[in-house]
């Protein structure tokens, strides 16, 4: 029995990886946290790896232990991390982790600072149509998927979403680096994640490392319409055959809709071609895919309105949801709401790359809570330095979430009074500080008040 021990277990990828390892015969796993929430609080304990005690307690770190997974939200001085490495015990990040169980496997890996997860989503949607087994990890919920971690001894191909966040508190290197991939697609370059890449320019090169971290004969598949892709490209190894891509033209009909979802969409149909699948089989599985979790997901509709939500929280995210939107809703107002969340986007420095990137919304609120950026240890900002960060007339700041509640539903119901059809865009990787969204949202375009 193979004894594997999870560091910060309740982390929304780690429970997902710990439930995968705990499915594989012949693995024992156990876990620590300090904090564990739904969805994984109920996961981890409905298979019995939930912790029987909360906290870090070095002296659950025996000699006995065959390996420690170490989840980013651990410190360097975490006490059983500290116990661990005393005692010689095998440390694996996830990403490390991930590669030692697909070494003989074909690696499909997605990257780029947008839509990640919408192309694996896609890939391993049409996979699992055309009943082709395959690992994966991906970081949002899929329908027809029960988890976001899979691991086997079966299966032929890994498909992986690639992250280029840091790897863990020991290893500071981009997650995707571990990954090296047979196969890759790099999506688009937008400057994130600004507490780990201080430049633009670093932040780039982690990504023109990530093209040199590829297999031999790595297929490189990248969006024609980035420049700094492009230049990634042309300078790759001879070895790589690079592959570029636009947006989905054709004609079958699809059940997703936006530019940005259509330069997914042939993303994915090129790299299901680099392991046999014909375009015509792809579209014909695609064209019934309605999306993963909080990726544009439909959360309420009513005879003249509509309600999403999604994670978009980055600038060329955040721009590139309210314009499918609003293409795809020409007639209706578009009422778009976002929180300000991450590290990057409460950053001073960085709150500039906003400017404009809500301005095809017809109302656009902002929402921060201050006490965030103070937790986060990150120099404040105001409301106004907000405001004028995004540059246009009609975005309006909140730093209290009951204010921006009052405001959104004054606003329905302003339109509503003047027979307005609304499409309601909610967009936050957190949740307004404790907002149902989606039974906000059905409330809002129910017009309950």
């Amino acid at each position: 029995m193979t004894h594997i021990h999870f560091i910060a277990i309740g982390g929304a990828a780690m429970h997902n990886l710990a439930l995968a390892v705990a499915g594989k015969a012949g693995y024992k796993v156990t876990g620590s946290d300090d904090e564990i929430f739904d969805p994984a609080l109920s996961r981890l304990k409905a298979a019995g790896l939930l912790p029987d005690e909360m906290g870090w307690h070095p002296e659950r770190i025996t000699s006995d232990i065959d390996a420690i997974i170490l989840g980013m939200h651990a410190r360097e001085d975490n006490p059983e991390l500290v116990r661990a490495r005393e005692l010689g015990l095998k440390i694996y990040s996830f990403p490390e982790y991930l590669y030692e169980q697909t070494q003989d496997k074909i690696r499909i890996v997605v990257g780029g600072s947008h839509g990640k997860t919408s192309t694996t989503a896609m890939i391993l949607y049409v996979l699992q149509r055309l009943g082709i087994e395959a690992d994966y990890m991906v970081g949002a919920q899929i329908e027809g998927f029960e988890r976001m971690v899979r691991l086997s001894d079966t299966a032929k191909y890994a498909v992986f979403e690639g992250d280029e966040y840091l790897t863990s508190p020991l290893d500071l290197r981009s997650k995707f680096l571990w990954y090296h991939p047979h196969i890759a697609i790099l999506t688009g370059i937008a400057w994130d994640h600004i507490n780990v890449f201080p430049t633009f320019d670093k932040y780039v090169d982690t990504f023109r490392q990530f093209v040199d971290s590829f297999e031999p004969q790595g297929k490189f598949i990248y969006f024609q319409g980035d420049n700094n892709l492009c230049q990634i490209a042309a300078q790759a190894r001879p070895d790589i055959t690079s592959i570029p891509y636009d947006a989905y033209d054709g004609e079958v009909a699809m059940q997703i809709f936006g530019k940005h979802n259509m330069q997914n969409l042939q993303a994915a149909c090129l790299a299901c071609q680099q392991i046999g699948i014909a375009p015509a089989d792809f579209y014909r599985e695609i064209s019934t895919f309605t999306g993963a979790s909080n990726r544009l997901e439909k959360i309420g509709e009513t005879e003249t309105n509509v309600a999403y939500k999604d994670f978009a929280h980055s600038p060329s995210k955040l721009k590139a949801t309210i314009n499918a939107v609003k293409e795809h809703y020409a007639t209706k107002t578009v009422v778009a709401c976002m929180e300000l969340h991450t590290f990057s986007s409460l950053m001073a420095d960085f709150l500039p790359q906003y400017k404009d990137c809500m301005a095809e919304a017809d109302i656009a609120y902002v929402y921060f809570n201050p006490k965030v950026i103070e937790h986060k240890r990150l120099t404040p900002i105001s409301a106004e330095e907000v405001a004028n960060a995004f540059g246009t007339k009609n975005v309006v700041v909140f730093t209290e979430s009951e204010a921006l509640q009052a405001q959104l539903r004054a606003t329905i119901a302003s339109l509503t009074t003047q027979h307005k059809e609304i499409a309601l865009l909610m967009m936050t990787s957190g949740t307004f500080d404790g907002i149902n969204i989606k039974e906000f949202a059905k409330e809002l375009i129910d017009c309950r008040f």
